[in-house]
């Protein structure tokens, strides 16, 4: 049973626990020496390796034994929210690059650059050098459902969660989105929000309703932050378009009045500026007569 609205949970098989464990024997029988030699190496392609800087040592101390202080973790997955932190977020102070995750799977395989465009798969950490216990991340490569686990382990294992707060932005097609109404009807884009209990700040945009779910990273991020009673909030976009969108970034402009991002934006008419220079580049670069 869940324990929170927006929890992602594990349905057993309706098979019987002792049959899955019957099939697994089995299939262990057949395998051969190489058999098990790919599924080995396999396992360990599929591993996500987490790498931090030189650059966060200097600021938080050693970390090697001991977790670093962070104040604010704010993470934005998929295309236009990465976009939309480049723009309003990142453009606005002096951040610096700080670690990076490096994974592959079906979907992606990230690289080890610094230097990219939205559209480009990476996850990229920056921490705000006036304060480094502000952390920022951008990912925009898909994480898989086994690979997830690992990514929160190894992202927030590093992390010191007392006086942690978590805000996560992300999107999903507004086809998605459970209502008695026609998605047709909808003023797409628009923005609802979830959050962990121990969340007591004031929300931007209304609560996310039920029968709705939230899946993929975004639910894992949240999910662990309600276990661990870390306060976090996700900020999801429905939106009809799936690339680049100038109209679907800004309709995160109202996350900007919360208390975690407030004082990180310092000229909102400069950050519009540049998210038309962003998407206009994009839109260049994605031109196959160019």
């Amino acid at each position: 049973m869940a324990t929170f609205f927006g929890e992602v949970l594990a349905v057993p098989s309706r098979a019987g626990v002792d049959d899955d464990e019957e099939a697994a024997l089995a299939l262990e029988r057949e395998e051969t020496p190489e058999d098990r030699e790919i599924r080995r190496e396999l396992e360990k392609k599929r591993e996500v390796h987490v790498l931090w800087s030189s650059k966060l040592n200097a600021s938080t101390g050693n970390f090697t034994d001991e977790q670093f202080p962070c104040s604010k973790f704010i993470m934005a997955i998929g295309h236009n929210s990465v976009a939309f932190l480049s723009s309003f977020v990142l453009n606005s102070g002096c951040w610096e690059a700080v670690g990076s995750v490096r994974l592959w799977n079906e979907w992606c395989r990230t690289s080890n650059t610094t230097s990219v465009l939205p559209t480009d798969t990476f996850c990229l950490f920056y921490k705000l050098i006036s304060d480094p216990t502000v952390l920022l991340c951008q990912c925009n490569c898909y994480v898989a459902e086994d690979q997830q686990f690992q990514w929160l382990e190894k992202v927030f294992g590093c992390m010191r969660e007392k006086d942690l707060q978590v805000t996560i932005l992300s999107t999903c097609p507004v086809t998605d989105y459970k209502t008695p109404e026609s998605t047709l009807t909808l003023p797409s884009p628009f923005l609802k929000a979830l959050k962990t209990k121990e969340y007591k700040e004031t929300v931007c945009c209304p609560l996310l309703e039920q029968p709705n779910i939230i899946k993929d990273l975004p639910a894992a991020v949240l999910s662990y932050c309600q276990v661990w009673q870390i306060p976090a909030v996700l900020y999801q976009c429905y939106t009809d378009v799936i690339k680049l969108d100038a109209v679907t970034i800004e309709a995160f402009k109202p996350v900007l009045s919360s208390k975690n991002l407030r004082n990180l934006v310092k000229d909102v008419s400069k950050s519009a500026e540049i998210l038309k220079k962003l998407v206009a580049t994009n839109e260049i670069c994605n031109n196959i007569y160019t």
